[in-house]
């Protein structure tokens, strides 16, 4: 008889262990409180416009492609996923702007007429130590269950390999590894931005994270339908292998007994048993109580102090003029220290850097023509993450919504006045996504040990699993399926273990790379 697996939420992470355990024969019910899946991975509407309201950068396709095929499946049959020539457009006035190509060369020559030829010759250099950091991690950290420092990550990189374990460098900040490659504030400006997609400062994040510039230099894939035709995907290919899915049902508390997990309830009081339990949340919403006092044991409590970013998000259905939008683009700010001074004392920014997303610009041409009339834009502006103790007033809104559009305005890029648009905050955020804050990547990547301090998949209570963007490898549409794939491997351990006759093991399976892709990339979202 097979094991009996309750997933709770359908984010990414939760709909790749749904798959990969329904493909292996276990009885799967995912059980999510929204009425869509994707959990951050969302669409809404505006003015008559479905809108991306989450990750839009989408790289790392092997792991996707690993997914599908270990469950019988295929991600080009499933979706249309075409490259990004364009990895992304800067600015930083009406003047200064600077493409990064998926193609590393033209990178180079873009910096080169930029910021001159040592500043293209730096770029060489940074991106050479990108990608050493990545490949020595992929294998040794990423794709591991849990890793703790130094001797396990030793041992994994190999004893003798010493060079390797210096060339990390967990010790010192990004910002500062930055200054020794780039003369140019810009350019520090630029490849520290990538902090952010996990949530963190460039002058607290260790060094380690600039293998996420080496990730987005590799490739960055458009899909039609935006994330969540994937997870929605992913649903389809988890249903194929006889996953059921409960939508708009909520799950209230994790049951357990003297063995472990035994099943959940659910907020309408029906009772669902299971040998075993995956939870597709933020860890926090464990450690708080959300799902029982039982079940609260089960991790670390994060303090506020220590989380990840949120976000001021602006879905917005406008016409636009001025700056030629590529899909992704970035407006920077005038001073990033002060920016993320503001961030650490929990204040909005008066200055921000902007990301906006162009669901309707190709990325494919260097100045293709924009939509006729309005687009669908994804805008973004960091936030701290004090959603569960901060209220918005209108008044703040507007002047948030101001201090957005006049750093547009300043790179050359206008909006229509009043602008048909929905404001998600951190108070929306929290209560998406409860004891979190708004914080949209679990625990900040803040000083060397902050990759061993995140949660894994492994919990203290046996048969309890945790999968998602907040647990470990990291934060990212493909962190988020590598932390999906490693709680299924964990879950199918346990379930084989209380099984009298253990099921066969196969080849290949859920870590198995794509023998047509290198062994390289990594993303991570604005």
């Amino acid at each position: 008889m097979a094991g009996k697996v309750v997933v709770i939420g359908a984010g990414i992470g939760g709909l790749v262990s749904a798959a990969l355990l329904a493909a292996r024969g276990w009885d799967v019910t995912v059980v999510e409180k929204e009425a869509q899946v994707g959990g951050k991975a969302r669409r809404l509407e505006v003015d008559g416009a479905a809108i991306d309201a989450g990750p839009t950068v989408f790289t790392l396709r092997e792991v996707f492609e690993d997914v599908f095929r270990a469950c019988g499946g295929s991600l080009s049959e499933s979706l249309s996923v075409r490259p990004a020539h364009i990895i992304a457009r800067h600015a930083w006035d009406t003047h200064k702007r600077l493409d990064l190509f998926a193609d590393p060369l033209r990178s180079e020559d873009a910096i080169g007429v930029f910021a001159g030829a040592k500043a293209a010759r730096s770029y060489r250099s940074f991106r050479e130590e990108a990608r050493r950091i990545y490949n020595i991690l992929d294998d040794s950290l990423l794709r591991q269950s849990k890793v703790f420092w130094p001797l396990p990550l030793m041992r994994r990189i190999g004893l003798f390999h010493f060079g390797d374990l210096a060339a990390i460098r967990p010790y010192e900040s990004l910002w500062k590894a930055l200054g020794e490659h780039f003369d140019d504030p810009r350019l520090r400006q630029l490849f520290g931005r990538y902090t952010t997609y996990c949530g963190s400062s460039p002058f607290s994040a260790p060094a380690t994270l600039m293998l996420i510039a080496h990730v987005e230099a590799k490739g960055v894939w458009l899909i039609d339908g935006g994330m969540s035709a994937l997870a929605e995907a992913l649903k389809g290919l988890a249903e194929r292998n006889g996953a059921r899915f409960r939508l708009g049902e909520g799950v209230a508390s994790i049951e357990t007994d003297g063995r472990g997990t035994s099943g959940v309830t659910l907020d309408n009081g029906e009772r669902i048993a299971a040998d075993t339990v995956l939870c597709n949340a933020d860890p926090a919403a464990l450690a708080s109580g959300r799902f029982g006092m039982a079940a609260s044991r089960a991790v670390g409590r994060t303090p506020p102090a220590r989380r990840s970013l949120s976000a001021m998000v602006w879905l917005a259905h406008a016409k636009t003029q001025g700056f030629p939008l590529s899909r992704h683009n970035v407006m920077f700010s005038r001073d990033y220290p002060a920016e993320f001074r503001a961030l650490s004392c929990g204040s909005q920014i008066t200055d921000p850097s902007v990301y906006i997303c162009a669901l309707d610009r190709d990325a494919r041409t260097i100045d293709g023509p924009g939509p006729t009339g309005r687009e669908r834009l994804q805008v973004i502006v960091n936030a701290p993450a004090n959603g569960d103790r901060h209220s918005f007033s209108q008044k703040e809104l507007d002047r948030c919504t101001m201090a957005m559009t006049r750093s547009l305005s300043r790179c050359g890029l206008e909006l229509e006045a009043d602008f048909p648009h929905t404001l998600v905050t951190p108070a929306d955020f929290d209560a998406l996504f409860p004891s979190t804050g708004g914080a949209l990547y679990g625990r900040a990547s803040h000083g060397w040990a902050a990759s061993f301090l995140r949660q894994g998949a492994h919990t203290r209570i046996p048969g309890l699993y945790c999968a998602g963007g907040s647990t470990h490898p990291g934060a990212g549409v493909p962190m988020a399926a590598l932390s999906g794939q490693i709680a299924a491997r964990a879950a199918m351990a346990h379930l084989a273990s209380i099984r009298r006759s253990r099921p066969v093991a196969m080849a290949g399976g859920m870590s198995t790379r794509s023998v047509k892709t290198p062994r390289v990339v990594r993303d991570a979202t604005a």
